[in-house]
């Protein structure tokens, strides 16, 4: 019994390391492409932390609207022809930021329960 459990409480470790890696990239990429937002830069698109925000967009639970909006943008590539909603994909990009440091929390809170 004693070994199931240890075996059992191993693999809950595991499946927490990699989702917290996860969330952590997610989250840093996410805090990237605002960043370069804010100051009028669209070359990060070109970066890995473009292809992560491509990722989630698709993998994000996102309302279908906002969805549209950042394909839309990331399709484009360009901030000069999405500059009247700049300020709304930022604002998407936050929230979804906010919601993935939050989802870390929480794993990682059961995670140190569960130790």
């Amino acid at each position: 019994a004693l070994a199931e459990a240890t075996a059992l409480r191993e693999k809950e470790a595991a499946v927490y390391a990699k989702e917290s890696s996860e969330h952590k990239t997610n989250i840093a990429a996410l805090g990237k492409a605002t960043d370069a937002l804010d100051k009028g830069m669209t070359g990060f698109l070109q970066t890995s932390a473009g292809a992560k925000l491509r990722q989630l967009t698709v993998d994000m639970d996102l309302s279908a609207a906002d969805r549209d909006i950042l394909s839309a943008f990331l399709s484009t590539g360009s901030s000069q022809q999405y500059a009247p909603q700049s300020g709304q994909i930022t604002g998407i990009l936050k929230q979804m930021h906010e919601t993935m440091e939050k989802d870390l929390a929480d794993l990682t809170a059961a995670e140190e329960e569960a130790i």
